[in-house]
């Protein structure tokens, strides 16, 4: 698999979906979703964590920044829609376990998993807020004896690769971090019309939508500044 070094994060390329699931179907790993706020953090164990497992484009910054580093094919895969695609390749052959939002969501999650994906393996499913250090073990001990193939994780980044890298340590197998998917998943949250999607706007119809946002959103445009100065 072809892959780029930016501003020292690994970020593997992917020309689409299907070439994506192709790579990571018999993978024991952690997928991380990159976009230019994420490669303009300087944290070092943020980085270890992505240079040891896979990232991947989630954001339009990061393809223009592997397009710049010579991978034409580089295309963006959102997170928020490729976990769905994990599930409709692999639900009849793997099974899964989910954590993170709240009880009314994840549970909410579940209910729409099981009628979307009938044949679905659901080994566990729990909210995204851990009590303590003794709730995070016992949770690790489910996930550990129930072994799922995959195990998504939605808390929000960095936290949730954390939680990920903490949690491979002890139990390898295929996660991935999900941020507010289960929100949108669940319909608690909305996506971007399609004409954001189709334009890479998504950032913009989100600072729309939540004006607190607009420092996280200068961060596009603050990588972009350096993208074309070549300080990435």
């Amino acid at each position: 698999m072809e892959e780029a070094l930016i501003n020292s994060y690994r970020v593997n390329c992917f020309s689409s979906k299907s070439n994506f699931l192709n790579y990571i179907s018999d993978k024991k790993n952690i997928l991380v979703a990159i976009n230019a706020e994420k490669l303009l953090k300087d944290d070092s164990k943020l980085k270890n964590i992505v240079n040891n497992h896979i990232g991947y484009a989630d954001g339009i910054g990061a393809v223009l920044a592997l397009k710049k580093k010579g991978f034409s094919e580089a295309v963006k895969i959102p997170g928020s829609e490729f976990w769905l695609d994990i599930i409709h390749e692999f639900h009849d052959k793997k099974s899964f376990y989910f954590i993170g939002s709240s009880d009314e969501v994840i549970n909410l999650t579940a209910k729409n998993l099981k009628e979307q994906f009938p044949n679905i393996v659901i080994k566990g499913f729990r909210n995204g807020f851990f009590k303590n250090d003794l709730d995070f073990d016992n949770t690790l001990s489910d996930i550990i004896d129930k072994k799922p193939d995959v195990i998504f994780v939605a808390q929000g980044s960095p936290r949730q690769e954390f939680t990920m890298d903490k949690m491979y340590n002890s139990y390898p197998a295929l996660y991935m971090g999900l941020g507010g998917s289960f929100d949108i998943y669940s319909g608690l949250k909305q996506r971007a019309p399609d004409f954001y999607l189709k334009n890479n706007l998504e950032w913009f119809y989100r600072l729309i939508k939540e004006p607190t946002r607009f420092t996280r959103q200068a961060s596009l445009l603050k990588f972009l500044i350096l993208l074309v100065l070549n300080k990435i």
